[in-house]
């Protein structure tokens, strides 16, 4: 299994709870052993959760007899059945396969823009929520030790583009963060402030619809955030912002969220893709290739509750369905019995603004407001993996509701600064030739 996100976890857990000891060893290639459940990136972000609130161990329980590799999967080699992995410590190593799963997950898209990968920050791992917070916080620090005007309003304007779920939660979450902290701090006017959501696409959100979406969009301008749509960025650097619309916004802080692509690793296979997802069938088998599967962000499953050629959306929601679909058909193959297809329905969506502001859409229903953040909290603890989590998520809502926002910073990394390029490790990979190369001098082919 390559992969711990939301297909990963799942398809192992099914994996172990279906198979008898003695039937198949299961392997997990994972650099972090812990499930991160991304939909709340943006509350770590803000403070609203601490980071091992969702990021749940893999290592807890005595009773999985999964063996987790520490590293991440830079190769495979379909025809000789061999997986290449980059350990933690940095070595390249190999293990062989009867059946494998390739859950890798996606990585933050860019565009060949000017400063982007030097000057933006993700939010799409851990770490990089944890110093985008710091990085907040130490701009109001910044701006508050200043005595030059035009540094001040510039450390206090912030960008974000993306206007999906990911960039509008995180424009959310972080407003609502600075919004509380500027009162904590005299010498600085709130109305300097600015937070700047935009996106070339015309509406926020689209799946959403055009009522929820624009109810969406009059909460967050009723909190101060300026919303551009239509605009993306021309150029990024160290202290501005171009838009494509001509505007340049003085700014320390670029988030960029503006959509995922499959890892890197589907490029070492040399196998066809749907707009660089691998092509698998519905039972998603990775066609041509005998004991290979596939799932979650990184393959165009084909999606048969809409039809006409759809493919499943990179949601957390199909990911973990897709896992134990999957986990049933490796089973299958194993035992000699039927495979079966994967079809879901998709049961809505939710999107916590915080505080009392939320939108959802939980089976076609729409919802705004209180009782719209009632269920999509509700939705957040069912999907958490754990009773640990839970409780843990649930403390931190609690509290942060009775006791606020803290704006303690750590100093993590504060001496070197992070971008985009720092976090996801794109260029760990190796090309579908060096890996075939590697193969072929660490095992030898038999005369």
């Amino acid at each position: 299994m390559v992969g711990a996100g939301f297909a990963g976890v799942e398809c192992v857990r099914r994996l172990e709870r279906t198979l008898s000891p003695g039937e198949a060893d299961v392997t997990l290639v994972t650099p972090f052993a812990y499930q991160l459940y991304l939909p709340l990136l943006p509350q770590v972000a803000s403070g609203v959760l601490t980071p091992q609130s969702i990021a749940v161990s893999l290592r807890r329980s005595k009773k999985y007899r999964t063996r987790i590799i520490p590293g991440g999967a830079v190769g495979v080699d379909l025809k000789a059945k061999v997986c290449v992995i980059r350990t933690i410590t940095d070595r390249i190593v190999d293990e062989s396969y009867d059946y494998i799963v390739l859950a890798p997950g996606s990585i933050t898209r860019t565009f060949d823009i000017p400063g982007l990968t030097d000057h933006a920050f993700g939010m799409k791992t851990l770490a990089e929520a944890a110093y985008v917070r710091d990085h907040v916080i130490t701009q109001l620090d910044l701006a508050d030790a200043s005595d030059d005007a035009a540094e001040r309003a510039a450390r206090l304007q912030f960008v974000v583009v993306g206007g999906g779920y990911a960039g509008t939660e995180t424009a959310a979450c972080l407003q609502r963060l600075t919004h509380a902290a500027v009162k904590r701090y005299p010498r600085l006017d709130p109305a300097l402030i600015k937070w700047h959501l935009i996106d070339i696409a015309p509406r926020l959100m689209p799946e959403l619809g055009d009522k929820l979406g624009r109810a969406a969009q009059e909460d967050l301008r009723r909190r101060g955030i300026e919303i551009s749509l239509g605009v993306s960025i021309a150029k990024a650097g160290p202290e501005e912002v171009t838009f494509t619309d001509g505007r340049v916004v003085p700014t320390h802080t670029l988030i960029w969220t503006a959509g995922v692509v499959a890892s890197p690793l589907i490029a070492t296979l040399g196998a066809d893709t749907v707009r660089g997802r691998l092509a698998v069938t519905d039972e998603m088998c990775l066609p041509g290739y005998d004991g290979v599967f596939a799932l979650g962000d990184a393959a165009a499953v084909p999606d048969l509750a809409k039809g006409d050629g759809a493919v499943c959306p990179p949601t957390a929601q199909h990911a973990m369905r897709q896992g134990r679909r999957v986990a049933e058909n490796v089973v299958a193959a194993l035992r000699g019995g039927p495979m079966r297809r994967y079809e879901h329905k998709d049961l809505g969506l939710v999107v916590d603004l915080g505080g009392a502001d939320a939108v959802a859409k939980p089976l076609g229903v729409e919802l705004h407001g209180v009782p719209a953040q009632a269920v999509a909290r509700g939705y957040h603890l069912g999907a958490l993996r754990t009773n640990v989590a839970k409780v843990r998520v649930a403390t931190n809502w609690l509290l942060n509701a009775v006791a606020g926002d803290d704006f303690v910073r750590t100093g993590f990394q504060a001496r070197k600064p992070a971008k985009l390029k720092d976090f996801e490790y794109t260029d760990a990979y190796m090309t579908a030739q060096q890996v075939q190369e590697y193969v072929e001098k660490a095992r030898p082919r038999a005369l």
